[in-house]
């Protein structure tokens, strides 16, 4: 006979209360990130009603609540995947379910950028002290997810120079160059990028099999 156990209602309840502290400091970092700012855990913690000592529980530095907030606003992009085996198309698809996501948050993935420069400032200034790093790269494991098919036939230093390649058409940065720049609308950006993209998979992909036929010939 199997035995079954009975969440404590107390200890149920107290994950719960957690839960829904963290839920809203995330949602007020987000509203004041929305709004331009690059929030400190005191900002949050004042703007949220919480204690400055509950928040720092949650988020001990303000690199940590950045990198949550900026997990949060990419939401499904981060658990992007497609099921095609043409890398091209993969890459396509990934631009145009990433694009709305990233305009919709614009301002705040800014002030996540906003962050990561001012503290570059600040490390070369030497000033940065024991403050720990705001880190960006989701870019890097979705675009090497997008090109995944390439492996086979790309190599390694071909397969990782596309996918750095692509990282320059995609991201909030494609966003900044052709939208602030240019003054094109969102669904110009995203057929700007998704042109250029399918033009990077292309010019790898003839590259590397011309290098194939060139070798052949050699060894003939």
């Amino acid at each position: 006979m199997g035995v079954s156990f009975t969440a404590d209602p107390v200890e149920a309840e107290s994950r719960g209360a957690r839960a829904r502290t963290r839920r809203l400091m995330l949602e007020t970092a987000i509203a004041l990130m929305q709004e331009g700012d690059t929030p400190s855990v005191s900002d949050v913690a004042e703007a949220a009603g919480v204690s400055r000592a509950t928040a720092y529980r949650y988020f001990p530095s303000q690199a940590d609540l950045v990198h949550a907030v900026v997990d949060e606003a990419l939401g499904p992009i981060l658990g992007w995947h497609s099921e095609s085996t043409d890398a091209a198309e993969r890459v396509n698809d990934l631009l145009a379910k990433s694009m709305p996501r990233i305009v919709e948050f614009e301002a705040t993935f800014k002030a996540a950028l906003r962050l990561s420069l001012e503290q570059w400032a600040r490390r070369q200034a030497g000033t940065l002290g024991e403050e720990p790093p705001f880190k960006r790269g989701h870019r890097v494991d979705l675009l090497q997810e997008a090109i995944a098919p390439l492996k086979k036939t790309l190599p390694r230093a071909q397969f990782q120079r596309l996918a750095k390649a692509l990282s320059l058409v995609y991201g909030l940065e494609v966003l900044i160059i052709l939208k602030d720049l240019w003054g094109l609308d969102p669904s110009e950006v995203q057929n700007v990028a998704q042109w250029t993209a399918q033009a990077l998979v292309r010019s790898a992909v003839t590259e590397a099999a011309a290098k194939r036929r060139q070798q052949a010939r050699r060894r003939a």
